[in-house]
């Protein structure tokens, strides 16, 4: 099966390294010159983020689509804080005015305090993962309904819903690790979203969302986000793993803040953050920035030359990953590299795979 690879628009040019956490403030320039990039360095889509203090992400994409032509956007979206009816209008408006380049990525909760200041006060993470379950009902029956429909729920009371604008093509992605979001993803998920962890761990996820799935009928695909660190050699490829290390630690403690003692609330953090006890997992699974960060989204890496790192990400898509999430610590120049020297060679070494499961099976 073909691979997939997702890019990242950040909104500037910084990362961990700079601030000791990622900066929300919009970069215009940098926007521009990411989308194009990774146009041209043969990514298939690009993550445009969600926070509650960040650009909007639908606006951002429709900005990054009129400048481009193939690149397609996946757009971060959390469901509660608009009316599904209304979202499944806006994704579906993007998706064709960019000519079928958009995927969304639901994302149910963060902390408690994130969610607040978007006015989400006093919800479990329990009624979260419902309330998505139920928006995404009606977010899909807005995408499909081919006559007026009513809806009444436990969150949400729709009348005669109806849209009169269609996506082509827009997959829905959906990350989460508690059994809650496993149910939900079961359901709705096109691709499954999973933080870079041991192949051990990956593959438990998926066999628990394969599961999941089965009882719906459905068979998801699984994208795994990683940091990856390339370098010549890699002894190289090391110490820059390392001197990020550093320059994490440095930039949090100058910002004042923590570099060890975390306690996530989500439990994929949580997971995350028990991976990351060891500095190096895996030969080539680094851990050494999700140790410092508490673990707070795609914070893990695979370490090493190009060829190195496309083996290892060959390993994943073996058990079953075909979409890779990955960005850098220099957002736009390690866009660039990947989509120089890391790209090519994973897509060879799958072909090469593939080629190979056909000649054995024949």
């Amino acid at each position: 099966m073909p691979v997939k690879f997702i890019g990242y628009i950040g909104f500037n040019n910084t990362s961990e390294i700079h601030g000791g956490t990622r900066s929300r403030i919009l970069d215009r320039d940098y926007v521009d010159q990411a989308a194009r990039a990774q146009e041209a360095g043969g990514f298939d889509r690009v993550l445009i983020p969600f926070g509650s203090n960040s650009p909007e992400s639908q606006i951002v994409a429709a900005h990054a689509a009129a400048i481009t032509t193939k690149l397609g956007f996946l757009v971060a979206h959390r469901p509660g804080f608009t009316q599904p009816t209304l979202a499944a209008r806006q994704l579906a408006t993007l998706d064709q005015l960019s000519g079928g380049r958009i995927a969304v990525h639901i994302i149910t909760g963060g902390a408690d305090e994130e969610m607040a200041r978007d006015g989400d006060v006093g919800s479990t993470k329990a009624q979260r993962y419902a309330r998505t379950d139920e928006y995404l009902d009606i977010l899909k029956q807005e995408w499909v309904a081919a006559q007026p429909f009513d809806h009444k729920g436990r969150f949400y009371e729709v009348r005669q819903g109806f849209s009169a604008i269609k996506p082509d093509n827009l997959p829905v992605f959906f990350g989460g690790s508690s059994p809650e979001a496993i149910d939900v993803a079961g359901r709705h998920a096109d691709v499954y979203a999973l933080w870079g962890e041991t192949l051990e761990q990956v593959a438990d996820s998926l066999r628990q969302v394969r599961q999941s799935a089965a009882r719906y009928g459905r068979k998801p695909g699984f994208s795994l986000s990683l940091r990856p660190v390339i370098a010549d050699t890699e002894e190289a490829a090391w110490k820059k793993a390392n001197e990020i290390e550093d320059q994490v630690r440095a930039a949090r403690e100058a910002a004042g803040l923590p570099t060890s003692g975390h306690r996530p609330p989500n439990a994929g953090s949580l997971r995350l953050l028990e991976t990351a006890t060891g500095n190096r997992r895996d030969n080539r699974l680094w851990t050494g920035v999700a140790a410092l960060t508490g673990a707070a989204g795609n914070s893990t890496g695979l370490v090493g030359t190009p060829e190195q790192v496309a083996d290892a990400m060959l390993e994943y898509y073996d058990i079953g990953i075909d979409h890779f999430l990955i960005r850098g610590f220099e957002p736009l120049a390690d866009a660039i590299d990947y989509g120089d020297h890391l790209l090519p060679v994973v897509r060879e070494r799958v072909a090469r795979a593939d080629q190979q499961r056909k000649t054995e099976a024949a």
